[in-house]
């Protein structure tokens, strides 16, 4: 091998390596990782994965925490006043106010234990995220139609596009998540 093939191999691999952190670099941009202490430490206390909860607040408030929804949901995981009145008083948040929905540790909080009581309600990541977007009285009824669900466990149709296309979103999402995060810290961050 000659000399100058010597040369050029360790600077095609800077060339490569460069290339690779550039395209992780602007990935992280377009899949933020913002709020990680509340995260990772609702996640743990709940039993949820902190990836998912990444990709459910990416898909329902893209981490902007004074976010609100046509339906009145508000703060990064979109939690309507009702719901957060009711999760408030279940995990007892004392004197919990409608305003504390757009307090980011608040909301992670609620929308962590949110996540484990219907994972805990179905133990089907679909259902669970399916109860998320469209209500679990409706994931409920549609496990109970043959139509949707055979085994009244899971659902293989979705009658709702919106939930379906949210469902395939936020489970994306968590694989995106995770392939980038564990690249680029090697864990969670």
């Amino acid at each position: 091998m000659s000399f100058k093939k010597i040369i050029k191999l360790p600077i095609i691999l800077i060339i490569i390596i460069l290339a690779f952190n550039i395209c992780i670099n602007l990935m992280c941009g377009f899949f933020p990782a913002k709020y990680v202490d509340e995260i990772k430490k609702y996640s743990e206390e709940y039993s949820v994965d902190p990836y998912l909860v990444m990709a459910v607040i990416k898909a329902e408030s893209n981490f902007k925490k004074e976010a609100v929804s046509n339906k009145d949901a508000g703060g990064l995981m979109q939690i309507t006043p009702s719901t957060a009145k009711w999760l408030a008083e279940k995990i007892k948040i004392s004197g919990f106010k409608d305003e504390d929905v757009y307090k980011p540790e608040v909301n992670i909080k609620l929308g962590c234990y949110y996540l484990s009581y219907l994972y805990d309600m179905y133990a089907d990541t679909d259902c669970m995220l399916a109860a998320y977007n469209a209500g679990h009285g409706t994931v409920d009824k549609w496990l109970s139609d043959s139509a949707y669900s055979t085994d009244g466990k899971t659902l293989e149709k979705i009658p709702y596009k919106e939930t379906e296309q949210y469902i395939n979103k936020v489970n994306s999402y968590t694989k995106i998540y995770r392939i980038l995060y564990k690249i680029r810290m090697g864990r969670m961050v």
